[in-house]
């Protein structure tokens, strides 16, 4: 019998996530010349071929199951697609978002008396990766997650993100590259295509961070796409913007605590993999020569470690945090929780 590839430690993740951070165009802005591009991050590697697989089945599932109706109302949408750039299916976790206002009369931004899905398993061990591995900072653990599922010329026109959600935050990418579209004015100039200063291509498997002029100059859109893609954009929301009712994930919100505690001393730090995976119940055999180095402290990795009693996930080659397809301590999907909407809400 073959012995399973040990996980990843965060810093070994890390080290193989590749990370570009020096995107740079000029653009005039009320006057003056700005790098529109300033504070983007594109991240490589955060997430292994098999990891994608997973990824991509876990979205294709829960599409199906979307289009059944097993889903909560308003976490499942796909319009009628009458022209090219219209159409995309969209599924939202942790949040209802309008992009628009409602036919109640919502405005655009977070709805706080309704109720979507909470993240699942898998999406929420997607948001501790991406927090470990410093693709996102600590004080910005996602809370929430919307993810597009295009169909060949489906496209997101020019917007900037709402500010009911925090800075910065991410989309990951997966099935097929596509460019992503970067302006302070952007017109259209034909269905689903637009005009912008700048494109960035986003490789399968990457992960862009917007923050900055990225994420509040400059407006982003996706163009028509040439083949079926799925994006998946973690965000965390404004702490007065959450909605009533809202559980957090409890591991997520474990992580979230851990950035405001203070930082372990060097002296306290496990000195190397045998004595990090000791402090944190796992097996030390499965350490190996090239991983006794030395690892630097942070208080993420214990909560990061600290798997949910008596749950059981399985490890995934090359993957940091574990993935699992497990709806233990999840409410069921499509479920109506009993604080979902706002008290005297008809």
């Amino acid at each position: 019998m073959s012995t399973p590839t040990p996980a990843l430690l965060p810093d070994e993740g890390m080290a193989r996530v590749r990370r570009k951070k020096d995107f740079r165009h000029m653009e005039r802005v009320d006057g003056r010349m700005l790098n529109n591009l300033q504070d983007l991050e594109l991240h490589a590697n955060v997430f292994s071929p098999d990891e994608q697989a997973k990824i991509v089945a876990c979205v294709l599932d829960l599409q199906d199951q979307g289009r059944r109706g097993r889903l909560r109302e308003r976490t499942y949408s796909e319009p009628r697609k009458w022209m090219r750039g219209k159409g995309r299916a969209t599924i939202q976790f942790g949040c209802c978002y309008n992009y628009a206002a409602d036919r109640d009369g919502n405005p655009p931004g977070i709805v706080r008396d309704e109720a979507v899905d909470p993240l699942p398993p898998l999406l929420a061990a997607m948001a501790r990766r991406l927090v470990l591995w410093r693709v996102l900072p600590p004080s910005c653990v996602p809370d929430s997650c919307i993810v597009n599922v295009y169909d060949v010329d489906d496209c997101i026109p020019p917007h900037v993100d709402h500010h009911d959600f925090l800075r910065p935050f991410c989309t990951a990418s997966f099935l097929a590259e596509a460019p992503i579209l970067f302006g302070r004015d952007m017109r259209a100039v034909a269905p689903g295509e637009f005009s912008a200063a700048a494109s960035i291509p986003l490789p399968v498997g990457s992960v862009l961070v917007l923050n900055g002029n990225g994420a509040d100059v400059a407006k982003h859109c996706v163009p028509a796409v040439p083949a079926k893609r799925i994006s998946i954009t973690f965000r965390k929301m404004d702490a007065s913007k959450v909605p009533y009712g809202f559980r957090p994930d409890p591991l997520l919100q474990s992580l979230a605590a851990a950035a405001v505690r203070p930082a372990m001393t060097a002296a306290s730090a496990p000195p190397n993999r045998a004595a990090w995976e000791q402090s944190n119940g796992e097996a030390a055999k499965h350490a190996t020569p090239q991983a006794q180095r030395q690892q630097p402290a942070a208080p993420l990795y214990q909560a990061a470690a600290a798997v949910r009693a008596g749950q059981t996930q399985s490890q995934s080659p090359g993957g940091g945090v574990p993935f699992s397809l497990s709806t233990d301590e999840f409410p069921a999907l499509g479920a109506s929780p009993a604080s979902g909407r706002r008290p005297g809400r008809r």
